[in-house]
């Protein structure tokens, strides 16, 4: 059941991973590779269930199969630059596989030597890689060097986990785990190749966490129903429903994917149709805020007009009034009035499209004249500002005039967060995300903290908690962001301070 599972689970990752049509080259190997080792481990069930010589050739010919597509796999996840995994390396490999593929054919007669030629070519390439896995993960830097880590701790441990299959065969009475510790494996990798993002051990046991605690809950239904209807006699092995519950839970989502793709082009679109019911007040604020995008202009017009001759009537007036009251009364109209102008212009620079005239920028020398023109203007003396970034960053492509609006939104906010001094924090860090790099600005404060209510609201517009603010700087912040090809997170700590995090793409 193990084995089945294994080629279950690997069929599924490669299958999301094809359906998705990734590009880039580290999706495109491991779905190939887990689309060959799914195939493999297929073979090999049914091989052991009816003993047929078409299965037994199949799993050899998988085994040889597989070698090449591992250093393919483990050359676009470590990088062209590791000798042991270079072009010519794998060639050696690729011709390898054919030859040993075809030894296996002319000799399979004779079951043992053919077997041990296969096994014991697939070994030394699972070395060949290993070796390479440490040499990189020495040599690697920053969040690489982590995630590096974090596959080559897997690798040991199922490799620690495999010798109970070698114990069972020579006697000992012990389970064989190689199966499920590769089955983990095989899964953990798909975290860390598509979730680049959770740099973290913990980030990623989080995500397998939530796996587990699926895989746990849709075991316990399963149990109650059979116990509700049958006996504690017929009841199946737990492990069978285990395996069985992982195989659902990680089905759930291509399959999903697959009759989403398939409505739609029947018979509508089928996003709502396949979106959560718990989901769906998510997708109404965005179809609200696109709404709002397409009436802005018409508003903004209607608006302005009347504005334009209230302002200017009232300031007719307050020029010929004697009355100290009625000059009072005059002013207010005027300055709501134009706080009223502010707030339609601000409307209006959310809700048009932008005209990115982007140029290779240097982000720290943009942080620190930022930080230099806030200084000038009133910088409260209780509150120290740390920087920490970091040196020889790559340009940036971006728009100079947006961007430093978006650095002097977020500092500013930072600032009245904390009225009675602190510390703000702005540091810069290179960053290297599924092959590619980019720039990670963060403006971190010491202030009192966002509440899990106003995190979900955090980029709404005209949610504020200013009084007399607009509620639409955070969110032209982060349209311009995404404007620019990059994402905005934030992170807050009750008591302790908020930190923003700005993530462009260099080049």
């Amino acid at each position: 059941m193990e084995t089945f599972a294994l080629a279950a689970i690997s069929l599924t990752i490669a299958t999301s991973l094809l359906i998705k049509q990734r590009k880039d080259h580290l999706h495109r190997s491991y779905a190939f590779f887990c689309l060959i080792l799914a195939c493999e481990r297929g073979a090999f069930f049914l091989f052991g269930i009816t003993e047929g010589e078409f299965w037994r050739i199949s799993h050899a010919l998988g085994m040889a199969a597989l070698a090449p597509l591992l250093v393919l796999f483990f050359r676009n996840l470590i990088g062209e630059h590791e000798a042991l995994l270079s072009k010519k390396i794998f060639w050696y490999v690729f011709a390898g596989a054919c030859c040993t593929a075809l030894f296996f054919l002319l000799f399979m007669e004779s079951q043992h030597p053919a077997e041990f030629v296969i096994y014991g070519f697939a070994a030394s390439v699972l070395g060949l890689c290993f070796t390479a896995l440490i040499r990189s993960t020495v040599g690697a830097e920053g969040a690489r060097k982590k995630r590096l880590w974090y596959v080559l701790i897997a690798v040991v441990i199922w490799g620690l986990l495999s010798m109970s299959d070698i114990l069972q065969q020579a006697g000992y009475a012990m389970p064989a785990l190689s199966e499920i510790g590769a089955t983990a494996l095989v899964y953990l990798m798909l975290i860390i190749i598509v979730y680049p993002k959770l740099p973290e051990l913990y980030e990623i046991m989080a995500r397998a966490g939530i796996i587990f605690f699926l895989i746990l809950f849709v075991a316990g239904i399963f149990y109650a129903v059979a116990r509700a209807f049958g006996t504690l006699s017929s009841l199946p092995d737990f492990n069978l429903v285990v395996m069985a519950s992982f195989i659902i839970v990680i089905f759930i989502d291509p399959v999903k994917l697959l009759m989403k793709r398939a409505v739609s082009h029947v018979f509508f679109d089928g996003r709502v149709a396949f979106t959560s019911l718990f989901a769906l007040e998510d997708e109404l604020e965005k179809e609200k805020s696109l709404f709002l995008e397409e009436m802005a202009r018409g508003l903004a017009h209607e608006i302005r007009n009347p504005l334009g001759s209230i302002k200017g009537a009232a300031q007719y007036l307050k020029a010929g009034a004697d009355a100290g009251e009625s000059e009072q009364l005059l002013g207010v109209i005027t300055e709501e009035v134009d706080r009223l102008g502010n707030v339609v212009s601000r409307f209006l620079t959310y809700a048009n499209p932008y005209v990115i005239n982007a140029k290779p920028h240097d982000m720290n020398m943009l942080l620190e004249r930022a930080i230099d023109l806030i200084r000038r203007d009133h910088f409260p003396e209780s509150i120290i500002i740390e920087k920490d970034l970091a040196p020889d960053l790559p340009h940036v492509n971006l728009d100079e005039e947006q961007f430093m609006q978006v650095i002097f939104n977020i500092i500013l906010n930072a600032l009245e967060a904390m009225p009675e001094g602190g510390v703000l924090t702005v540091s810069s860090a290179l960053r290297e995300e599924e092959g590619s790099l980019s720039v990670d600005l963060t403006i971190e404060d010491t202030g009192a903290g966002i509440s899990k209510d106003n995190m979900r609201k955090l980029f709404k517009p005209f949610f504020t908690t200013k009084k007399g603010g607009t509620g639409l700087g955070l969110a032209i912040c982060r349209k311009i962001v995404t404007e620019h090809g990059g994402y905005m997170n934030v992170t807050s700590q009750s008591g302790k301070g908020t930190a923003f995090h700005i993530i462009l793409p260099v080049g």
